[in-house]
């Protein structure tokens, strides 16, 4: 196996090897930030990479740690905000917005122990079934890059099916998730 491949393993998986210290939360981190790196040129699946705070954030965790996603690497849809990471929603209007607080979702995705490794892409307002803002330029399908991931959530399932992530954010209100799991 290689280090890359650990990134298409499931989510609770890849916990219960950190949990164990079969594998750590910073070589994950490492594994999901090199894959981001290497793919997102072409992909454009992310808005920010936060290298710096998910890699410390990753040097926190260790063996034996309970939370049921310690140590996972995940990406957060750019539609809900990360203390201290741009929350655009894809609208130029707000294309220097830094988020001063987690939401919600965010916060309880980092007490189950994710480590947040940057935010994706998505259509502005999270309106289009294709995630082409603008502002930040069309997502590219990893299986195919003249097709489109789907949207809203296309930036976050782009950086599942790429093994950037082993898991990522989305959310659904007319087909932003079910869309790209059809692309």
């Amino acid at each position: 196996m290689t280090d890359s491949n650990l990134m298409f393993r499931p989510a609770t998986e890849l916990a219960a090897m950190v949990r164990s210290g079969e594998v750590s939360s910073r070589e994950l981190v490492e594994i999901s930030l090199a894959r981001i790196e290497q793919l997102n040129p072409e992909l454009n699946a992310f808005v920010d990479v936060d290298d710096e705070r998910a890699l410390a954030t990753a040097e926190k965790i260790g063996p034996g740690d309970e939370r049921p996603f310690a140590g996972v690497p995940i990406a957060i849809k750019n539609n809900r905000p990360v203390a201290g990471l741009r929350t655009t929603i894809g609208c130029s209007l707000l294309a220097e917005h830094i988020s001063e607080h987690d939401c919600s979702i965010t916060r309880r995705l980092k007490e189950a122990g994710f480590v947040i490794v940057g935010t994706t892409t998505l259509p502005e307002y999270g309106i289009l079934p294709v995630s082409e803002a603008r502002l930040f330029g069309p997502t590219l399908n990893p299986w195919d890059t003249e097709r489109t991931p789907g949207g809203s959530s296309g930036g976050s399932a782009a950086a599942v099916a790429s093994g950037m992530v082993p898991v990522a954010h989305g959310n659904d209100g007319g087909g932003s998730i079910r869309i790209p799991a059809a692309c």
